[in-house]
């Protein structure tokens, strides 16, 4: 954790990945973030694979939060909420905006609580589209925003990036868009300031940002950047594996084409300029193609990085845990104060040079931190203890060790 966000309270009424990753990059950058769940906690608990407690996709997104269970659909337990709101800076949800609404989660609702909030509703659609009501999820958005149709226009069928794309890049727009408010708001700029993240409209302009292309200028331009979508853009076989190999420069493809002995090709017309030269990309990704089996990949990668030609071996999921790379950045090093379970933790790739970090805290059982919350927003004890007579609120203090 780096102690950068200090001082920031902020609390999400988040589940699964899209809210839960967001608010976790606040925490760990400091901010004090409460996590609001149902009383059955934040469904990715019982995700697989399930440690001692938790599974691991709730594990790896729901650090350095305190955790507090609370109706939400009871009208004690949107009263008590209310008060957390009162004294809190940022509030963030990814629910559906009707279930929001219900639930007085929205705009209108939290900042007549707090004229001051920063108030973030991570959905779907754009509220003003006609898709506003949709449900989204992650395949969903892939094949919405074009990015699963990114295979068919390289001569493939369509197909899912098997990663949940779309939950991870839309949480990165919360993250900006939280810390552009507050920075407003730090320069005084007065009021409420609703923030509005759709998975959709993000998805869009990730996948466009190359592609949109010759629709940049002209209606009836064609899209698409012409050196992703070569065929032969691809890993490349060698003797014994796989690389990735990106000669992008002129000099890096002159390179590249002495070293496996192709050097003539430099010398024609069309390989001078780049305008040209990009027409011809699928001619040069075949010689990729043709001479990488020739020789191993440690051979490969050692030739190609002697001459500074980008390149890759091609690495599998369990590659990454032995990477002598990850492991001198202490990439998977947990720190103190995690069930013994837990192996392993993933970092913030970002590092701040004259800022000490302090140590992370384990994502917490269900309400282990109501009462301490409550208390905080000026709820007596005899008050806590009705709110858990009365089954609105959970406190569990029992965490995994």
């Amino acid at each position: 954790m780096t102690p950068l966000l200090q001082g920031v309270r902020v609390v999400e009424v988040g589940a699964v990945v899209l809210g839960p990753l967001a608010a976790q990059i606040l925490a760990d950058l400091g901010a004090d973030v409460i996590k609001v769940e149902p009383l059955s906690g934040d469904v990715a608990r019982e995700s697989h694979p399930q440690g001692a407690s938790d599974g691991a996709l709730f594990v790896n997104n729901n650090r350095n939060k305190r955790m507090l269970a609370l109706d939400l659909k009871r009208s004690e337990g949107r009263a008590a909420f209310a008060r957390l709101v009162a004294t809190s800076d940022v509030m963030l949800h990814n629910m559906r905006i009707e279930a929001a609404e219900r639930l007085g989660l929205g705009f209108e609702a939290i900042s007549a609580i707090n004229p001051r909030i920063v108030h973030c509703a991570a959905i779907g659609f754009g509220q003003r589209g006609r898709y506003r009501d949709r449900p989204a999820f992650d395949d969903i958005i892939q094949a919405a925003s074009g990015l699963a149709g990114l295979a068919a226009q390289q001569g493939g069928e369509p197909q899912f990036i098997p990663t949940i794309l779309a939950d991870k890049v839309a949480a990165l727009h919360i993250v900006y868009a939280v810390l552009a408010a507050l920075v407003a708001r730090a320069n005084g700029r007065e009021g409420a300031i609703g923030i509005e993240v759709p998975m959709f409209e993000a998805m869009a302009s990730f996948v466009l940002n190359e592609h949109l292309a010759g629709a940049t200028f002209a209606d009836d331009g064609a899209l698409g950047y012409p050196r992703v979508l070569a065929a032969d853009r691809r890993p490349y076989r060698t003797a014994d594996g796989w690389i990735a190999v990106l000669p992008y420069t002129g000099d890096q493809w002159r390179r590249f084409l002495d070293e496996v002995g192709r050097g003539e090709i430099c010398e024609q017309a069309w390989f001078a300029d780049p305008r040209v030269r990009q027409t011809r990309i699928d001619d040069l990704y075949a010689i990729l193609a043709e001479t990488l089996p020739q020789r191993s990949t440690a051979d490969w990668v050692a030739a190609l990085s002697a001459c500074d030609v980008p390149c890759s071996e091609i690495n599998m999921l369990e590659d990454l845990l032995t990477d002598p790379h990850l492991a001198e950045v202490g990439f998977f090093d947990v720190g103190q104060g995690f069930p013994e379970d837990i192996r392993r933790s993933l970092p913030q790739p970002v590092e701040f040079a004259g800022v000490s970090p302090v140590g992370n805290i384990a994502p917490g059982a269900v309400g282990e931190h109501s009462r301490m919350v409550l208390r905080e927003c000026g709820h007596s004890e005899a008050e806590i203890d009705a709110l858990v007579a009365a089954g609105v609120l959970r406190e569990d203090t029992a965490r995994r060790r």
